[in-house]
């Protein structure tokens, strides 16, 4: 039982004896004693002043009494401030919470069950590329976004299911495949030694560039921009190689089938090397047809309408929205149709609970309207859909290496992280005896993604931020390698311990220091905090955590001794009180999908 628990109970017992007052849940008011004032929980007293009938200070004091004499020795002194009394707990019901901490394998991790007795489903969508260009910065967000409020929800006892809509069709795609085509002369990931997403990203670019020109030369014999932009050879190639692959043309299928297993491979080795995964990838390519069914069945019962140039529009203006179009006048679908689809077809393979969106804030519309859309349509789950928006992430000079000059590459940004870690922890690495190159090389991989992750994911996930390299890799401050430093540090010291020592002395230890105290304090508000996350969607709560328990350690770490330690007991304690912060501090990066590495 939670102490809150604990002290609600004594609380109810306290103002039945007292007053004859049978309180209800909602009168038993708990909140964190301010730092001002001496004690670990106050009680509200407020809500029992008017049936006492006495003076809030009076109430509080009474109360306080009852519980020192008759709460189990939970309860060692208290102070009353008008009509707010501030408890302080007895140190050994900390000492035993922290054994019990050190005896839950899963401690932070919280269980949900549905109607039917099983874990309730969540599935989370996150990723969502192109298969014209390689994953960029903005993916890096909302892939470290997506895998660790998945993380975070499974910690909550939700059953995850992580999913990715790959972006495999469309005229964005017909671009890489006409580029190809007419300047490729063949050229492939193998005879390049390029990644394929990388090799495709080229040839993206290479048809941006020839349809300028050909745009500048239009104009220049006379057209305006626009017919220009309409009437560039490359375009009408594209629209015309588009319209092939919709009639399902056996050598524009090939070709697509080809250039988009470049780009897959691609894709899972910066997927792998990010450390984050999907349970089921749904493709464009397979339903936008089911889209399609869709809307055709809403214009048969009158939800939708058609134009008279044949193009398919939903009027949403009852809804305080406009008019969206759902299929072109050519009969080619548009991004809500695909999403129609998906979702169908994605209520069809699971018995999803709950459905999350983990897609950028300038696709807060896009996600209202899909909502209505599929209530129209008759699904069920059409208003239950959760968009987590996020803001979008920019580097300090708006660019790094890239190859565009526009875009910050993924593999690139990884590449950098990682190499400024070598550098920067090159003098610590050296200090470790016996250390080969391969296990610096693979600290210096923890680290540099390590800072990349927490820095992202520290951030309240609805601002816009602005990543900067040199700040997120720095082994003081707000970091993921501080907390990476902080439990390395913890592991040497458990190393040089070789065991706890004889916890059966717990038993006689004197007072506990502020010290100490702190830290248990810290540990047991951790299966709050991870539900807090959970219900916020928000990894920066785990983050601030993290950081917080970090510095309360090295504080620890800083004042008192645990391997010089004379007294058995003490000794005993404060290495059980490292080994668990250590343990918690693992288990909170986890769910940042941060690795932790034993030596620094």
């Amino acid at each position: 039982m939670s102490l809150e628990s604990k002290i609600a109970e004594l609380a109810k017992a306290a103002v039945k004896s007292l007053y004859a007052i049978e309180a209800t849940d909602a009168q038993i008011q708990l909140q964190k004693t301010r730092p001002e004032f001496e004690g670990n929980i106050t009680l509200v007293v407020f809500p029992f002043v008017k049936l006492a009938r006495k003076a809030p200070a009076q109430v509080a004091a009474e109360i306080g009494e009852w519980l020192t004499a008759n709460g189990e020795g939970l309860v060692a002194k208290y102070n009353a401030v008008q009509g707010f009394l501030n408890l302080v707990i007895d140190d050994t019901f900390w000492v035993k919470q922290l054994e019990a901490i050190d005896a839950d394998e899963n401690f932070g991790k919280g269980e949900r069950l549905s109607v039917s007795g099983e874990r309730p489903l969540m599935m989370v969508e996150y990723s969502s590329p192109n298969t014209n260009k390689p994953l960029h910065l903005g993916h890096v967000r909302n892939n470290l976004l997506g895998y660790s409020i998945a993380q975070i929800q499974e910690a909550n006892g939700w059953k995850v299911v992580k999913t990715n809509i790959v972006n495999d069709r469309g005229i964005h795609i017909c671009k890489s495949m006409l580029a190809w085509l007419k300047f490729g002369n063949g050229e492939t990931p193998e005879s390049s030694g390029k990644k394929g997403d990388h090799l495709i990203g080229d040839y993206y670019v290479r048809f941006d560039k020839e349809y300028k020109a050909q745009i500048a030369e239009l104009m220049a014999a006379g057209k305006d921009e626009e017919t220009a932009k309409r009437e560039a050879p490359l375009m009408l190639e594209a629209q015309e190689m588009l319209r092939k692959w919709e009639a399902n043309d056996p050598e524009v299928r090939g070709l697509w089938a080809k250039m988009n297993e470049w780009v897959y491979a691609g894709f899972d080795e910066t997927y792998k090397r990010m450390g984050v995964s999907f349970d089921k990838i749904y493709y464009e390519s397979n339903t936008y047809l089911e889209g399609k069914s869709e809307v055709e069945k809403g214009l048969a019962s009158g939800q939708f309408y058609r134009r008279e140039d044949g193009s398919v529009w939903a009027d949403l203006t009852k809804d305080g929205l406009d008019e969206k179009l759902l299929l072109r006048s050519d009969g080619t679908s548009v991004y809500m149709t695909q999403d129609i689809g998906t979702a169908k077809l994605r209520f069809q393979d699971y018995p999803i609970d709950k459905m999350v969106y983990v897609v950028g804030n300038e696709q807060e519309y896009h996600f209202k309207v899909l909502s209505i859309l599929l209530d129209r349509l008759g699904f069920p789950f059409g208003k239950e859909l959760v968009h987590f928006s996020y803001g979008m992430v920019e580097l300090p000079n708006g660019k790094m290496k890239s190859r565009e000059g526009t875009v910050v590459d993924a593999d690139d940004l990884m590449d950098k992280m990682v190499e400024d870690a070598k550098e920067i922890s090159k003098d610590k690495v050296n200090t470790l005896q016996g250390i080969t190159e391969a296990e610096a090389n693979e600290i210096a991989r923890k680290v540099g993604l390590g800072a990349l992750k927490y820095f992202i994911l520290k951030v309240d996930p609805r601002k816009n931020m602005l990543f900067n390299p040199a700040e997120s890799i720095d082994f003081n401050g707000n970091t993921g390698p501080f907390i990476q430093y902080t439990y390395a540090r913890i592991q040497s010291v458990l190393r040089k311990a070789g065991e706890l020592g004889d916890l059966g002395l717990l038993g006689n230890l004197g007072d506990l220091d502020p010290k100490e105290l702190a830290l248990i304090q810290r540990l047991t508000e951790y299966p709050s905090i991870v539900r807090t996350a959970g219900d916020e969607f928000s990894p920066a709560v785990i983050c601030n955590y993290a950081y917080a328990l970090a510095c309360d350690f090295n504080s620890f770490y800083h004042d008192l001794s645990i391997l010089n330690e004379p007294d058995e007991a003490k000794k005993a304690l404060r290495l059980l009180l490292a080994k668990n912060v250590a343990k918690v501090l693992q288990s909170a990066m986890s769910l940042l999908g941060i690795e932790m590495p034993e030596r620094m």
